[in-house]
């Protein structure tokens, strides 16, 4: 629906909660200086994660005359982008025919198609600048499995994709002992098209690596949109920008200006990195990431490091309509991934977790994305659906063409996708939410702990 008002003023700023373990091994950086005064762009875009670069990387190749300003609200990487586990999926997490019996196989391979051009334009970022796997690594990924209701989940998954003509590799019992070097896990899915990155190395390289006239003002939040004749002014704390057209590329936060009413819902996600440890206090390869067979369940990622290797542990969801968690339910978290890591990893019991941090995510109530003008000369980018880094780096490349009149085969499969269904009316919503959240971890068993 296009509204008709003249001025959307911001009703929230985001709040991360937790130190990211991802910027806090980073090297410190210079910063993009703050927006101060008043300037012109074509094009504003409204937060500097996978979605804003990726609309600015598309716009940039479609006419590099462009200008185009980014605004983030706090550093880059510091906000959700710098907090995702860093697999950018390229097959979905499950495969379901439902509803589309005359070509069972086509939601599928559409929404592969989706992941793998976010994938290709990542690739291509990386190739450009000369980045190592340090920062994005094109090595696959696992899906773990703990007992046999979700041994039996993995070789449904194979199944179905030996019908989509898709590589993989189960692992038995033994293989994956050898992997992981645990017995914890009972069976192990390999699936190659998975690049893995350290998400706020990545973040920061792709903002770092924008040329003009491609600007980025870092702590410089949007907080006001006002109209002005045929375009807007973009409003910061200390500066303005006037524009014709703006994407909102801040996943949730779009609602905060009083767009998507009903139509997001706001979850959190938990993720704990532990100390550096001696590589050879745990057996296995050195480098790899793992999602569970479940979805709801715990993902896992070692990570080899020079003077030591570190676990990366996420697990557990919570709803939160607020856009916000308390320092509470992310120490609750912490002390829960430390329980998943003696479980899973017991010859690391004791390490203990150094960072512990909560990430956000927005859903939609029919898991579709939420790309179109909200407004007129207002495209919100945004509903990741809980896969942020290739999600949300598709939402960013079709609403870039969508604010150009660019098509693609990635628009169209958009624009034959549903818009996103109205959530409940409150408190039904969060009730909801919350139940479902609770009964999809009871579902996940083992494989949430």
């Amino acid at each position: 629906m296009i509204l008709r008002k003249t001025s959307f003023t911001a009703s929230r700023l985001p709040h991360d909660t937790g130190v990211s373990g991802w910027v806090a091994i980073l090297a410190e950086r210079s910063e993009h200086p703050p927006l101060t005064g008043a300037t012109r762009a074509d094009i504003v875009i409204v937060g500097a994660g996978f979605a804003g670069l990726a609309a600015a990387r598309r716009l940039s190749q479609i006419d590099p005359r462009l200008r185009i300003v980014i605004l983030e609200a706090a550093s880059v990487a510091d906000g959700a982008a710098g907090r995702n586990s860093g697999f950018m999926l390229d097959l979905p997490r499950e495969l379901s025919s439902k509803g589309h019996e005359s070509d069972p196989q086509g939601p599928a391979k559409r929404d592969i198609y989706k992941k793998r051009s976010a994938i290709a334009l990542a690739k291509s970022v990386a190739e450009e600048n000369g980045w190592g796997p340090e920062i994005l690594d094109a090595c696959g990924r696992y899906s773990l499995a703990a007992g046999r209701e979700s041994d039996r989940h993995l070789v449904e998954y194979a199944g179905q994709l030996d019908n989509l003509g898709e590589a993989h590799r189960l692992l038995s019992g033994a293989e994956t002992a050898e992997l992981t070097g645990s017995p914890a896990f009972t069976s192990a899915l390999f699936m190659p098209g998975t690049v893995m990155i350290q998400p706020a190395a990545y973040i920061r390289a792709f903002a770092d690596s924008l040329r003009e006239p491609v600007r980025i003002y870092e702590r410089s939040p949007a907080v006001v949109l006002e109209r002005a004749g045929q375009g807007w002014v973009v409003k910061t704390p200390a500066g303005s920008v006037s524009t014709e057209r703006i994407i909102l590329a801040n996943n949730g936060h779009a609602q905060s200006f009083g767009f998507l009413q009903r139509k997001l819902m706001h979850v959190f996600t938990y993720a704990s990195l532990t100390r550096e440890f001696d590589p050879t206090r745990l057996g296995g390869q050195r480098a790899w990431g793992a999602t569970p067979s479940l979805h709801t369940g715990t993902t896992i990622r070692r990570i080899k490091g020079k003077s030591g290797d570190r676990v990366l542990i996420r697990s557990h969801y919570s709803y939160n309509p607020s856009i916000s968690v308390s320092e509470g339910s992310v120490r609750r978290a912490g002390r829960g991934h430390d329980r998943t890591l003696a479980l899973r990893l017991p010859s690391l019991e004791g390490v203990g977790m150094e960072f512990v941090w909560a990430g956000a995510m927005a859903l939609t109530w029919n898991s579709v994305p939420a790309v179109a003008e909200v407004e007129r000369g207002v495209w919100a980018a945004v509903g990741c659906n809980g896969v942020g880094a290739t999600n949300s780096t598709a939402n960013g490349i079709v609403a870039a063409e969508m604010t150009t009149h660019t098509s693609s085969e990635l628009t169209r499969i958009f624009a034959d996708l549903d818009a996103p269904k109205k959530c409940p009316p409150e408190p039904f919503a969060t009730v909801g939410g919350k139940l479902t959240l609770a009964w999809k971890e009871w579902c996940a068993g083992e494989e949430a702990r």
